[in-house]
């Protein structure tokens, strides 16, 4: 593998100003590619995530996309063609996070989870795809608990993200004859402003994995950049875990 073996390359990741999408925007353009990237509210660390993907030497734009908007998550890859020149890689990587019993779960909640984790990466890769030239690749970050949830309170959030599992199989087959490989990324838990290492939850979760302890943002990264480069080619319809042990 070498340094730039993305060199040339346009990637868009939804979700991209902190966290895992933040370290994913980072990992593909120290790799060599160009980054176009979404964020939903903070502009601040979006313009910082931007500042570093420019002083890589790489093209970079952001756009303010609502992933709960499909027109605008469409948009956001028909833009990302028009002013970086194609795409190549897309990683579906914004989410959001809640919980709750089941017996509250609320019908407009239930939508903005499945409007988000479901239909976005949905119609983000179908916009891509007609784009993508041979070797594409769709990358979208899924969870570990789509085989494994480890308690009550989490049935929404898995059902929603579990949707990404049957997406990635289905688009491999649709998508394998145009050369576009289509895969998952599932993480454990891992160390984000929305799942802190030094959290009050956190104990309890380190308890479940076999290595104890959080996961960073750029381990799930790494598991994207293998995906997006030549190491990939041959990976299509697949989930791979990347939680410290969690499903051991």
């Amino acid at each position: 593998m070498t340094e730039l073996e993305l060199s040339g390359l346009v990637a868009l990741v939804t979700g991209g100003s902190r966290g895992i999408g933040a370290a994913t925007v980072l990992a593909l353009a120290r790799r060599g590619a160009d980054i176009a990237f979404t964020f939903e509210r903070n502009g601040e660390k979006a313009g910082e995530v931007e500042r570093q993907v420019r002083a890589l030497g790489r093209r970079a734009l952001v756009m303010q996309v609502d992933s709960a908007d499909p027109q605008a998550v469409i948009a956001a890859v028909d833009r990302t063609v028009e002013e970086l020149g194609r795409i190549d890689i897309l990683v579906n990587n914004a989410g959001i996070g809640t919980g709750g019993p089941f017996g509250e779960v609320t019908v407009e909640t239930f939508d903005r989870l499945f409007s988000i984790h479901a239909r976005a990466p949905f119609f983000a890769a179908q916009a891509a795809a007609r784009h993508m030239r041979e070797g594409g690749r769709i990358i979208s970050i899924g969870t570990n608990m789509a085989t494994r949830v480890a308690g009550p309170g989490l049935s929404l959030y898995v059902t929603s993200k579990s949707a990404v599992s049957g997406m990635t199989r289905a688009l491999a087959r649709e998508l394998g004859a145009q050369g576009i490989t289509v895969n998952t990324v599932d993480p454990g838990s891992t160390d984000t402003d929305m799942n802190p290492a030094d959290g009050p939850m956190a104990p309890s979760q380190m308890a479940l994995n076999a290595l104890g302890r959080f996961g960073n943002p750029e381990d799930i990264a790494a598991a994207v950049v293998y995906l997006a480069g030549p190491g990939g080619r041959s990976i299509t319809g697949t989930s791979i875990l990347v939680d410290s042990g969690f499903n051991a």
